[in-house]
Order: structure tokens, then C-alpha cells, then sequence
């Protein structure tokens, strides 16, 4: 199986997940951020966006951009949830949330890869 028709459908249900359990991802929005709601969506339909952009050959590579610049984009939010352990309630605490901050480098290289396909 190719990397686009993995991480297309991957990006397609974390961006449905945010119109699933809003409140979850409203919490990890960074408090000097305003409307949470609102860019809980945004990112939500971004991301839906890019992951449905990736699976078409045609669209493929614009995808895999605008995927990247998506994680860029919401890549604050995991730096407020690794700077502010105490409000979350994650397996591994503190450790976890700090190294989920790596693992973001990892979904950017999978969108850059999912483009070439």
C-alpha cells in the first residue's frame, strides 16, 4: 500500500475527530489563542482537506503541502500541552506529552513522503 492512501485516510479521520470530541481539542488549543472552536474546525476541515488531496494523483502533491503546512500550523498546541502537563490527563504524563513533540516531525515527513507516491 502506498504512503498517500495511508496517510490520506489517517489525516481524513484526525481531521473528523475534531467534530467528534471538539471539547478535547479545544483544551489543547494555547491559551493566547482566540476562538478555540473556530480553529478547532478550521484545523478539522484542513485536515480532512489534505488527507482527501492526498489521495488523488492529481492533487497529490498540493496535498502533501498543505498537509505539512496544516502540522506546522497546529504544532503549537502540542508545544501547550507538553509546556502545561497538569492540565492533561495522558498516559506517561509529562514524558509522553514531550515526546509526542518528535513524533510530529515524523507525521511531517509522512506528508512529504505521501506526496511523492
Amino acid at each position: 500500500m502506498t504512503r498517500a492512501r495511508l496517510f490520506g485516510p489517517f489525516f481524513v479521520l484526525a481531521g473528523v475527530m475534531h467534530f467528534v470530541v471538539p471539547r478535547a481539542y479545544e483544551a489543547i488549543v494555547p491559551d493566547w489563542l482566540p476562538a478555540r472552536r473556530a480553529l478547532v474546525q478550521a484545523s478539522g476541515v484542513a485536515e480532512i482537506a489534505g488527507g482527501l488531496a492526498v489521495l488523488h494523483p492529481r492533487t497529490r502533491r498540493a496535498g502533501s503541502r498543505f498537509s505539512v503546512a496544516t502540522l506546522l500550523a497546529v504544532f503549537p498546541a502540542n508545544v501547550h500541552m507538553a509546556l502545561h502537563p497538569e492540565r492533561y490527563r495522558v498516559p506517561g504524563g509529562r514524558r509522553a506529552l514531550y515526546a509526542r513533540l518528535p513524533l510530529q516531525l515524523l507525521f511531517l515527513a509522512w506528508a512529504r513522503a505521501a506526496g511523492r507516491d
